[in-house]
């Protein structure tokens, strides 16, 4: 009696939440009605808070998505930060038509609750029953008829009215003049620019050591709406293949985490994190097992500096089951052609003696010998992809050494046996026979390697191959084994469906910690601009500093780079959470005012 008791008064609770969510559903409809819009309205709850609201404005905004629900959903999508709903209710005042149950379903919601039925559309018990259709991948419960009554009368009201304008002659739905739209006209928007409603996507890097993307995102975000309270703001985590690469992917992959001990750059141990999925994908960053952070780029750190952590995550994610590697080359602190990479997959770089040589850049002063083939048929079967996030070579002016060598480390002191230390000239010659032993061992073992795909680059030493410097020499070791290099940013944008995303935007707002030549060579922010400006729209670049000159990153589609710093300060307290945030939010602020210099 007691457990009978108990259910009963769940129940009621359960009862009485939907009724007091499902009347913030018709107050949403109510705002509807009073547009002249079909009064129909939505609400997303999430552990018993709304946090998301939305009417009906098909008319308003000439959209046939703008559906109540839909446009709910899609705001609540942001809040969370992710795609998958799951842990969230949708309550509705009138039931889901086909579009809106299918977004139910790819959106994973847990539940829906509505009011009226609709027997002409209806797709969650009139027509159809989308959430409990098996041939479907996810399945939801369904609540129906809470506060059928007022639900169906609002509609019954709101049609009577029609009729009876268009027994006057008025044959169309009234939008008051003064109601907001998606895009306003100019005189509106002098006299109160916050009656506007642009479409603006937020696509930012993180700021190393100061904010993830998510979050500098989030902060852009709040800063824009400080302009546009109303804006439709859409926030796309973003990476080129350095830190924040496997979070990116998995807001577009249905996968899970994994967390596995590798050694870093030192041959300490650390534990590094990526992404797989069902189908066999594995997404990793290099930066999580040989980052910058795990060295203190002093001369011998640099010199000493390796790969091997890196393919020990990529032979733990085959041991897993992955068939296809995704590997993320930015932010790395190694400069050893990724000779730590290939040993770590069972390949031998040996000296004249035929020892296995030193570790890091310093080894390869030795390397006279290169045995890939036992890394050649460990990797068999396997797709190895390398997101790269430049486009340099591996040697030369524009080499890995030459231009990556001072940040981590190979500046702080002259270079063993009197070489240039401006020029590295000796570190480059190293690099450059590492380079032939690379192509001797791929002609050797031509029979090993994969099929190249049919558009793929044909290419005769991996040392001239654009990305082939990348993460040190890590792109020329994975071209080495028969993998395939292509720009992160490119990469992450098509998984993220990202033309489609920006297609009715206003302004894209990116960013990055530092602006500067590097940023035109493949950075995401250019990676973004180029997108962009294929369909015409506007970009602002937000940075923590940029160089003097920033010809090359406007040549690919930026339009104005906003500075973030909000008065002087020293780095320290610069990077500090609560300076970002604040730096970030103003920064916001000023590149959405962009949007009213036009008008």
């Amino acid at each position: 009696m007691l457990q009978q008791d108990t259910r009963g008064a769940a129940a009621g609770g359960q009862r009485a939440a939907d009724e007091r969510f499902m009347q913030e559903a018709l107050e949403q409809a109510r705002t509807a009605a009073r547009a002249g819009e079909v009064p129909i309205g939505a609400v997303v709850v999430y552990n018993g808070e709304v946090i998301a609201r939305a009417h009906n404005l098909r008319e308003c905004n000439e959209d046939p998505s703008a559906h109540a629900e839909f446009s709910a959903m899609v705001e609540a999508s942001r809040v969370l930060g992710r795609w998958r709903l799951a842990g969230c209710t949708v309550y509705v005042t009138l039931e889901p038509c086909l579009m809106c149950a299918g977004l139910m379903v790819n959106a994973r919601i847990d539940r829906c609750v509505y009011g009226a039925a609709d027997p002409k559309g209806g797709a969650l018990g009139s027509l159809y029953n989308l959430n409990s259709d098996q041939r479907l991948n996810h399945a939801f419960s369904v609540t129906k008829g809470v506060l059928e009554n007022e639900c169906a009368a609002q509609l019954s009201r709101f049609f009577s009215q029609v009729r009876a304008q268009r027994a006057h002659g008025e044959r169309n739905l009234v939008i008051p003049d003064d109601y907001p739209r998606r895009r306003q006209g100019a005189s509106a928007a002098a006299a109160d620019p916050s009656v506007l409603e642009p479409a603006i996507v937020v696509a930012s890097d993180s700021f190393k050591g100061s904010a993830t993307s998510e979050e500098a995102e989030r902060w852009i975000a709040t800063g824009v709406r400080r302009v546009f309270p109303n804006a439709n703001i859409t926030c796309i985590p973003l990476a080129d293949g350095g830190e924040g690469t496997v979070d990116a992917a998995c807001a577009a992959l249905d996968g899970t985490y994994r967390v596995v001990q590798v050694a870093d750059p030192m041959g300490n141990p650390v534990k590094a994190r990526y992404l797989l999925t069902a189908a066999g994908q594995a997404v990793l960053e290099m930066s999580s097992a040989a980052g910058i952070e795990f060295s203190d780029c002093t001369h011998d750190a640099a010199l000493r500096a390796s790969t091997y952590g890196v393919g020990q995550l990529v032979m733990d994610a085959m041991g897993a089951g992955a068939n296809a590697i995704y590997l993320g080359l930015g932010g790395s602190a190694t400069t050893d052609g990724g000779q730590g990479f290939l040993r770590a997959l069972g390949a031998r770089v040996l000296d004249k003696e035929g020892r296995d040589v030193p570790w890091g850049l310093a080894g390869l002063e030795r390397a006279a010998a290169l045995d890939l083939e036992p890394a050649l048929r460990v990797l068999a079967g396997v797709e190895l992809v390398a997101l790269t996030d430049v486009s340099n070579p591996l040697v030369g002016r524009r080499g890995a050494v030459r231009v990556f060598g001072e940040q981590k480390g190979l500046a702080d002191l002259p270079t063993p046996r009197g070489a240039d230390p401006t020029t590295y000239a000796s570190y480059d010659r190293w690099m450059i026979a590492f380079a032939r032993l690379l192509d001797d061992a791929r002609e050797r073992h031509a029979h090993l390697l994969p099929e190249p795909l049919p558009k793929a680059r044909r290419f005769g030493s991996v040392a001239g191959v654009p990305g082939a410097g990348a993460a040190g020499g890590m792109g020329a070791a994975v071209l080495a084994c028969g993998g395939s290099l292509t720009s992160g940013v490119e990469a992450m944008l098509d998984l993220l469906d990202f033309d489609n995303l920006i297609r009715d935007a206003d302004l894209i707002i990116t960013g990055e910690g530092a602006v500067d030549g590097q940023t035109a060579d493949g950075k995401a922010p250019v990676g973004v601009a180029r997108r962009a400006k294929r369909q015409h729209k506007p970009v602002a670049l937000i940075a923590a500093s940029r160089a003097y000159e920033l010809d090359p990153v406007y040549k690919c589609g930026v339009d104005v780079v906003v500075t973030a710093l909000r008065r002087p300060m020293p780095l320290d307290r610069a990077v500090q959470p609560r300076e970002t945030r604040h730096n970030l939010v103003c920064a916001g602020e000023t590149a959405a005012r962009a949007l009213l210099l036009g008008r």
